[in-house]
């Protein structure tokens, strides 16, 4: 198949975003992000009105507010633009799978064999274009068979344009020779012997040029016109992790979404048991009509290529979707997925154990966040503060075989941080106390165990237990209540430590 290749050129990608998330704020002034250079601040991009007042990147900030005394500025942010052109990047993929990233401000999509499925290559051009503006993007668009060719055509040609198959040459020759991304002194050598166009070179001796110029004047030249390779690394690996599904007609209502999505799912699961391998995150991009894409995204504890329990979890994802006026495609990718070996069914309980405690963790970390979801796991100490830590819950799925911890004794459901002061009621010596006041409250015991000696750690500077050994006592109250109370200090004062159940 005949590479085809756009080249989307943003040229005000900076300031193009910071008027997308704070245009009310800053009003129709002309606009530049800055940023500091030594002892200068430099304009790293300007907007449209900026370069209307005769403002261009490069300029120091001096400079520029003698030209326009009513210039805002905002500091530049490299990463948020970074992080802007991998959305637009993944927004190109509803044109093709195979997105590469041209720097900074630029993409490279090869649409060979895509092209007739959007009314050819000028429509699907305009189609991008017109989408992009929409969307509030400055963007040049060209396209040609080589990546080179079209870089030039969409940064030195006039508004862009395509260059037919097999029309690479013709299309560059009037182009100035900096189109070949060459060195600006290199440009300038070239253009000092007369060789401003690239068409002046074509007739040239290879081996001459590169003496003069160096080879990688020779192969930039080579690569525009197709006779060297410049592969292409594509921002986004395509191949069986990604389905796609498109709509003869926009759709809007659930059902329709709901079906897409479990095609979509069957599809990749299929692909993701031929690899031997489960999802441990799924993304689902729905691309609206008004040329949007909303992104849903859902992730697991285990490795997972079971469709059903996979659209299970996208189920509350769902509701939020808005299809506006229809969702014309949808894609669904596995960007992280593990080797998922097959299991050998059992007749014990311990694997269905395990696939429902898997099952509710992908539930909880989906609707509060895998950050916020932790198990208990027990730690070999008699301290009650230190015999438990929270853990991942994938982590105590992958220990479930762990060796059990010795029987301890009886410890309440919920501990304090730091054992509480009561006012106790004296009852007989050595004994717990015959009613204590708590938060305001009077509790009567009617029922106790005890004591058990608990005693710091030798080995360990602990704070919390410099009041010496403490002796603790289970204890009901009359309406059935029971508490952990414990005695220590000198002299002796009583505390609650925690609630059983």
């Amino acid at each position: 198949m005949r590479k085809r290749i756009v080249s989307l050129w943003f040229p005000r990608l900076a300031t193009d975003r910071i008027l997308r998330e704070r245009g009310p704020e800053l009003g129709e002034r002309p606009l530049a992000a800055v940023v500091e250079s030594g002892n200068r601040i430099l304009l790293s991009g300007v907007t449209l009105a900026a370069e209307q007042e005769g403002l261009s990147p490069g300029m120091t900030l001096a400079d520029a507010r003698a030209v326009a005394a009513q210039l805002a500025t905002v500091p530049a942010d490299p990463r948020a633009d970074a992080a802007l052109l991998s959305r637009l990047a993944r927004w190109a993929g509803r044109y093709t799978p195979i997105v590469a990233r041209d720097g900074a401000d630029g993409l490279f999509l090869d649409v060979g064999g895509c092209a007739h499925l959007f009314g050819g290559e000028a429509a699907m051009l305009a189609d991008m274009t017109d989408r992009l503006d929409r969307l509030g993007f400055a963007v040049s668009a060209a396209l040609a068979d080589t990546p080179g060719a079209a870089w030039a055509l969409a940064r030195h040609g006039r508004h862009g344009g395509i260059a037919p198959p097999g029309g690479t040459a013709r299309a560059l020759e009037k182009l100035p020779v900096g189109a070949l991304r060459l060195d600006r002194e290199i440009a300038a050598g070239l253009a000092h012997l007369g060789l401003r166009r690239i068409g002046d070179l074509y007739g040239l001796p290879r081996g001459t040029l590169a003496a003069r110029f160096g080879q990688e004047t020779v192969l930039r030249l080579d690569r525009a016109l197709g006779h060297a390779e410049e592969p292409l690394e594509a921002a986004r690996v395509s191949g069986p992790l990604r389905t796609r599904i498109s709509f003869a007609e926009p759709v809007a209502a659930r059902s329709d979404i709901d079906a897409a999505l479990a095609w979509l799912l069957d599809e990749l699961c299929g692909r993701l048991e031929g690899l031997g391998r489960g999802a441990r995150r799924l993304e689902l991009a729905c691309h609206r009509v008004d040329g949007t894409a909303q992104m849903l995204a859902i992730g697991t504890a285990r490795p997972l290529r079971d469709a059903a329990a996979l659209a299970r979890l996208f189920r509350d994802r769902l509701e939020g979707v808005d299809p506006g006026f229809g969702i014309e495609a949808m894609i669904l990718t596995a960007p992280v997925s593990e080797l998922l070996s097959p299991a050998q069914e059992t007749l014990g309980a311990r694997r269905d154990t395990q696939e429902s405690a898997s099952a509710l963790i992908d539930r909880l970390g989906n609707r509060f966040g895998f950050g916020r979801v932790r198990r208990v796991a027990m730690v070999d100490s008699h301290l009650p503060d230190r015999a438990w830590r929270p853990v991942s819950p994938v982590e105590m799925l992958e220990t479930v075989d762990a060796p059990p911890l010795p029987a301890m004794p009886l410890r309440p459901a919920r501990l304090f941080a730091r054992p509480e002061p009561v006012a106790a009621e004296a009852g007989r010596e050595d004994g717990p106390p015959a009613a204590f006041r708590w938060r305001g409250r009077r509790h009567a015991v009617c029922a106790a165990e005890g004591p058990e000696r608990i005693a710091a750690e030798w080995w360990r500077d602990d704070p919390a237990w410099h009041d010496g050994a403490r002796d603790y006592w289970r204890v009901e109250d009359e309406a059935g209540r029971r508490y952990w109370l414990c005695r220590a200090g000198r002299p002796p004062q009583w505390r609650l430590h925690g609630l059983f159940g």
